[in-house]
């Protein structure tokens, strides 16, 4: 299914779905790299994130008061982008280990209702990250793509798009 879904991505992209519950990062000729819990443990002093994805889950619910366990997309809506910017930065560095991606474009598949000042942060995010050009895809698009569904055509589909936090 995710090889449907970005076929239409040159090979130099990688492509993040940021979920409430998961975050995904694809790269064409290489599958899917990162499926992990979109999370992340903050020390509570600092407000630095120490830890993101399945470190984070291990870690939640058995640090003492000097960590925070946080999840910075609630019901598709992101909290704190500090936060998701530390986050997306540390899962791109856990994927980078096995297949380097900087200076690449990236692909965010954002929810619909997006406002353009969250999009400048994820935006700005990526590139903290590494990412030479970012591009945008809402969800539902993106669904539609990994369903098989020719979004060129003038068809009437339904789609619906489950996710851990939001339908």
């Amino acid at each position: 299914m995710q090889t449907e879904l970005l076929g239409f991505l040159p090979k130099d992209r990688v492509a993040i779905d940021l979920g409430t519950s998961n975050t995904l990062i694809y790269v064409k000729g290489k599958g899917l790299l990162l499926d992990e819990p979109s999370l992340a443990v903050l020390d509570s002093n600092t407000r630095k994130v120490v830890a993101v994805g399945e470190e984070a889950k291990q870690l939640s619910g058995r640090h003492g008061p000097e960590l925070e366990t946080f999840r910075p997309l609630v019901d598709g809506v992101i909290t704190d982008f500090d936060v998701l910017s530390s986050m997306i930065r540390l899962f791109l560095q856990k994927v980078s280990k096995r297949f380097p991606l900087l200076r690449r474009s990236f692909v965010l598949a954002v929810p619909t209702g997006i406002t353009p000042v969250e999009k400048r942060a994820l935006k700005e995010a990526a590139k903290k990250a590494g990412a030479a050009k970012v591009f945008f895809v809402q969800e539902p698009v993106a669904a539609a793509i990994g369903a098989g569904l020719r979004i060129d055509q003038a068809v009437g589909r339904l789609v619906v798009d489950i996710g851990g936090g939001t339908t």
